[in-house]
């Protein structure tokens, strides 16, 4: 009888434990987005004209859409054509490509491509966010490779770093 006694306790904290830790949940936003959204609903994007010396032609709506892409899957924020609460515009300033890691032999053995952006925020619920700022980011492929072979490629990744950048900037508070 001891033993019954014994084992229902062990099978009933068993029990309580397995509730207790079945019923504790951890969350946490990866996004980051701190937007108050009782006075902030829209969020506008407006295009980013190219305007590098050096032009790759998708960019320009590659970068436009990504960036209101980002805003509507990452918020709420209602995408607007203009006078959101929240407005993103800028221009693409920079398209560069740079020979790196020079070789014995003076030939680069990697080629770096970057792409800057001018960006203007303004938030007309908060003006002090209001900014005007360059953001840039590359990435590296081998001298070996053409760069029409690697382009789109390269373009959409440093895109999407651009557009995190941006959005942490805007309202991520980091």
């Amino acid at each position: 009888m001891g033993w019954n006694r014994m084992h229902g306790k062990h099978i009933l904290y068993v029990v309580m434990s397995v509730v207790l830790i079945g019923g504790c949940t951890v969350s946490y936003k990866l996004n980051s987005a701190s937007i108050d959204y009782t006075v902030v609903s829209s969020v506008s994007v407006l295009d980013f004209p190219n305007q590098a010396p050096m032009v790759y032609p998708p960019l320009s709506q590659v970068l436009t859409e990504r960036m209101k892409d980002i805003y509507t899957t990452k918020t709420r924020l209602k995408a607007v054509q203009t006078n959101g609460d929240l407005n993103i515009e800028g221009e693409i300033t920079g398209y560069d490509l740079t020979p790196m890691a020079v070789k014995e032999d003076a030939w680069a053995s990697e080629t770096k491509l970057t792409i800057t952006i001018r960006v203007r925020y303004t938030n007309k619920t908060n003006p002090d966010k209001d900014f005007e700022q360059t953001f840039s980011a590359y990435r590296e492929f081998p001298a070996t490779r053409m760069l029409t072979d690697v382009q789109d490629q390269l373009c959409t990744e440093i895109v999407e770093e651009l557009t995190d950048l941006v959005f942490n900037a805007t309202v991520a508070d980091w």
